[in-house]
């Protein structure tokens, strides 16, 4: 089957934008901030058990990842802060009850609150997804105050609904089809879902915990990514994601990369730091749905 919410095309033949504010190169740091269930299975882990065997609770897992909402997540928030620019965490609505000094630093810094499932469990694995989204995205608006407008699935999971589903529910934009450096429409039963540029090669994850590259590997990603969009920015703006993870680039040995990526980015003078609802209106008021 070919894509059956997005209409295929070559970014070679897409119309032309306008940058924002004259710049082409279209940065957005993404902090997914995540509950892992001390009774439950790890959603991931970094060290696999003695002879195969899991158990619950898995310590030296969970404390893995409980190490970046710990210290990573000061780190990743001072390194933000520090420089001024706009950031969206994707976090598990958990995490305002499991970690709630965290949600609460996050609301202060300003960023951009975008629905991340309840728990770190893909949304596919769930018996009742509308309720699980519903009640979700309550729980975000609630505590931020904000409208919660855009929504990146647990491991990027869906099911054939999950699109209608969002939309239905007041989703503007998703982040789980990685497949364009631009946005895209997407077609639902309840009309247009815009589909916005995710990463799993600037992917702390993809990076560190799959592929379990050294630390400096994903600062090299990112500027070799700027060197290929270099001429093409002539033609298009490009969106260049960081998606990031405490437990994973905020560690001290890959903090100090990270923070080189961005000086990078910063000293460039086409570039410019945006959340997801600054890029979603900024293209859907030069491409409008339909």
């Amino acid at each position: 089957m070919s894509n059956p919410r997005i209409p295929y095309q070559m970014s070679s033949a897409r119309p032309r934008l306008e940058p924002p504010d004259g710049k082409p190169l279209i940065v957005h740091l993404v902090v997914n901030v995540e509950h892992w269930q001390f009774d439950q299975p790890m959603p991931r882990t970094i060290l696999t058990p003695p002879h195969g065997r899991g158990s619950v609770p898995d310590v030296p897992n969970f404390a893995w990842a409980e190490y970046g909402m710990r210290c990573g997540m000061p780190r990743l928030l001072d390194l933000i802060a520090g420089r001024g620019l706009p950031a969206s965490t994707s976090i598990n609505a958990g995490v305002v009850d499991a970690y709630p000094a965290c949600a609460e630093a996050m609301l202060a810094a300003g960023w951009e609150f975008v629905g991340h499932g309840i728990h770190q469990r893909g949304i596919d694995a769930t018996e009742d997804e509308a309720g699980l989204i519903g009640l979700a995205l309550e729980k975000l608006r609630g505590f931020s105050g904000q409208p919660v407008r855009g929504w990146l699935g647990p491991g990027l999971r869906e099911t054939e609904d999950t699109p209608d589903l969002l939309k239905a529910a007041g989703i503007d934009f998703v982040f789980d089809w990685v497949l364009d450096d631009l946005p895209c429409w997407m077609t639902t039963r309840h009309g247009p879902l815009l589909s916005m540029p995710y990463t799993l090669e600037t992917n702390d994850s993809v990076v560190y915990a799959v592929e379990r590259h050294a630390s400096p590997e994903m600062h090299r990603r990112a500027i070799d990514t700027i060197a290929a969009f270099e001429h093409e920015l002539a033609e298009n703006p490009r969106m260049l994601t960081l998606a990031l993870h405490p437990h994973l680039i905020a560690v001290p040995h890959r903090i100090g990369y990270l923070r080189r990526t961005i000086d990078a980015l910063q000293a460039r003078d086409d570039t410019v730091f945006m959340t997801g609802t600054q890029v979603a209106d900024w293209f859907a008021a030069q491409h409008p749905a339909g």
